[in-house]
């Protein structure tokens, strides 16, 4: 969607959200790790308040070992104000903008987010697969307004995480590692449930988040600072 059609209002973005929902496909394989599929991107945000901008960062690793491929960031205005249950317009157009930057084309990517799990079923990682066609998943840190049992204390164990209001599952409460709070893996697009958490399991080999996520995370801190010092991240 070009900037210049971007939801402004609340109402636009919900209609937008719902115009949206039905074409997300919740469905399809994982990364196969053919030449053709094997590279992986972790995507991130962060603010600088004072100046009303976002930062972007992707990060492509190679799902052969976890190296790093390719790195960029990105820097926009923020597009539209903080509403909870929308914020993936807030950051958007910033991760539009580093993915494109991005020489190698990832076939997956992993949003520090929601998928499904959102109110109206189309969080930052669906909403992001449907724009671009690309496979997302959403690997969150909290559980948003969703219920789950804890899952079994062994890696790999899951729970349900479902909908207070209606029961269904809208993601899964996996434990990453041994002992350690779970992560809460959503459906973004082209890919199944299942599918989700077996991939996130394989990207988090030795910590608690996948290797996409720590290291998107990193890069868009170091760019933030970059930023808010007058220097360059890389």
């Amino acid at each position: 969607m070009p900037v210049a059609d971007w939801p402004t209002t609340e109402t636009e973005a919900i209609a937008e959200q719902e115009r949206l929902r039905p074409l997300v496909q919740p469905y399809g394989p994982g990364p196969s790790g053919a030449a053709d599929d094997r590279l992986i991107a972790g995507v991130d945000v962060a603010y600088d308040d004072e100046r009303d901008l976002v930062v972007a960062a992707a990060v492509v690793l190679d799902l052969d070992g976890l190296a790093v491929v390719e790195e960029a960031t990105a820097v926009d205005r923020v597009a539209f104000p903080y509403v909870p249950g929308l914020l993936a317009f807030r950051e958007l157009p910033a991760v539009l903008d580093v993915l494109e930057r991005l020489i190698h084309a990832p076939g997956t990517v992993v949003c520090d987010g929601y998928g499904l799990a959102h109110p109206r079923r189309l969080g930052l990682a669906s909403h992001l697969g449907v724009l671009t066609g690309l496979r997302t998943i959403g690997v969150a840190k909290t559980p948003f307004t969703f219920d789950h049992r804890e899952p079994g204390a062994p890696r790999g164990s899951w729970t349900p995480l479902t909908d207070p209001a209606t029961g269904e599952e809208v993601g899964r409460a996996v434990r990453t590692r041994a002992g350690v709070k779970p992560v809460f893996v959503s459906v973004g697009h082209r890919i199944g449930l299942t599918e989700a958490v077996d991939t996130t399991l394989a990207l988090a080999g030795r910590y608690r988040l996948p290797e996409t996520t720590r290291h998107a995370d990193s890069l868009c801190r170091r760019a933030l600072a970059a930023l808010q010092k007058g220097t360059s991240a890389n």
